[in-house]
């Protein structure tokens, strides 16, 4: 079993698309949507969700109002607000204004938001009136697709610890291949070099690289590069849509070719990936069945075998 990653070094780079492309290129795979900040690649595969769970990491505090005297009543002046270091605490008419207000009256008002789970205010309230609680962060979902079977997931609004949900994800995957016997693992992963990348990064047989030939397209390539090399993953490049600036996508091979980056692929502009992307289709068929014959289509099939080689070898 084989574990590629696509990944980018910024967004918008055309990553998805090329997974999208892959899933329907690519025989005996699972396919992993790593994403999961903003997930995407349903929206070109058209998943039919088969399992769903919630994903719980971190915890929130929440005040049981049967146990809390209130602020004024409080012996130890509301130490609960003053505690929490975020201004997660405060009045009914002090929500968001901070932490160490003068409080009156009334039960303190915890803002879920606001709230980092440090568990700071259920140590000091002398009521035992603040608990904390898992909370459900997410959900991750195991869906059919037509080119088959796909993990994937989202995280909630002001939610964090993406990077545990994309080891779910991963581990799911995993799982799914092992048991069906699947050849390959392909992953959508998050843009950047943060710990979501490093989640979806680790353990991996390739990670390829999709850049454009901007300034700050080649310089997150680069970052992303010396990434892999930092966990022992092979970097290989895609430059698309590099006929727009071909002097720059120059750049980027001379780069590569003094790392000893391999370029996989070069994908041309093409009008036809926009219309996919409207259609909602990846880019190498023409309505979900039928093969694409455009240019940027075409590129891609050379992408996918130069990548399947490398995966091989």
């Amino acid at each position: 079993m084989k574990e590629l990653l696509v990944m980018s070094g910024k967004g918008g780079t055309g990553k998805t698309s090329i997974v999208g492309a892959f899933a329907v290129l690519a025989d005996c795979k699972v396919l992993a949507d790593c994403d999961v900040d903003a997930a995407d690649l349903h929206l070109l595969l058209s998943p039919t969700v088969r399992i769903a769970e919630e994903f719980r990491a971190g915890q929130q505090a929440v005040l049981d109002p049967a146990k809390c005297v209130g602020a004024g009543k409080c012996s130890a002046s509301a130490v609960c607000a003053e505690a929490c270091r975020f201004g997660a605490i405060g009045l009914p008419s002090q929500a968001g204004s901070g932490a160490g207000s003068a409080l009156g009256a009334g039960l303190p008002h915890i803002d879920p938001v606001s709230c980092e789970g440090c568990g700071v205010c259920a140590r000091t309230c002398p009521h035992g009136a603040i608990s904390m609680e898992d909370v459900v962060s997410g959900h991750w979902f195991v869906s059919d697709t037509a080119y088959g079977p796909m993990v994937h997931a989202r995280l909630g609004v002001a939610q964090e610890n993406s990077g545990k949900l994309v080891t779910q994800v991963r581990r799911e995957a995993r799982s799914i291949a092992e048991k069906q016997g699947l050849g390959y693992i392909i992953t959508d992963g998050p843009p950047g070099i943060g710990c979501p990348v490093i989640s979806s990064m680790s353990g991996v047989d390739l990670a390829l690289i999709v850049t454009e030939p901007t300034v700050a397209g080649t310089h997150d390539m680069q970052r992303a590069v010396e990434l892999a090399r930092h966990f022992g993953v092979k970097p290989a490049v895609c430059i698309n849509k590099y006929d727009l600036d071909e002097a720059g996508a120059k750049q980027i091979e001379q780069y590569c070719s003094s790392e000893g980056v391999q370029i996989a692929g070069k994908v041309p502009f093409d009008e036809e990936v926009v219309g996919a992307v409207v259609r909602g289709v990846p880019v190498v068929t023409r309505d979900g069945s039928h093969r694409a014959e455009g240019k940027a289509a075409q590129a891609i099939r050379r992408l996918w075998a130069n990548v399947e080689s490398e995966l091989a070898s």
